[in-house]
């Protein structure tokens, strides 16, 4: 089991490429980083959450979807070709978060 060492904040540009079928893509924008290390306190990683609450390797990810990789665009170039288009206020409310707590054990 690994665990969370530190979260931070991903800046505009960053994105979460993910393949939904052999010719088709889409990017959703990284929302934070986080620095993972096995629970022994060896080998550490770095994994992007995007803005729906999906990272590499998560159980509940978009079914078929796999992740691909991290890809920074100059906010001012705009988004990837296939980025996903961003939600509402509103919508993001009503969907509600997809990252629950854990209590520690």
């Amino acid at each position: 089991m690994k665990r969370i060492v530190e979260i931070v904040p991903a800046r505009p540009g960053w994105y979460a490429r993910w393949q939904l079928a052999p010719e088709a893509t889409r990017c959703y924008p990284v929302s934070l980083w986080a620095l993972l290390e096995e629970a022994d306190g060896t080998g550490r990683e770095v994994i992007g959450v995007d803005c729906i609450g999906q990272w590499p390797g998560a159980e509940d990810n978009e079914a078929g979807a796999e992740f691909v990789r991290y890809l920074f665009q100059t906010p001012d170039s705009g988004p990837p070709e296939d980025a996903e288009p961003p939600l509402s206020a509103a919508e993001q409310r009503s969907g509600g978060p997809r990252l629950q707590p854990v209590t520690a054990t």
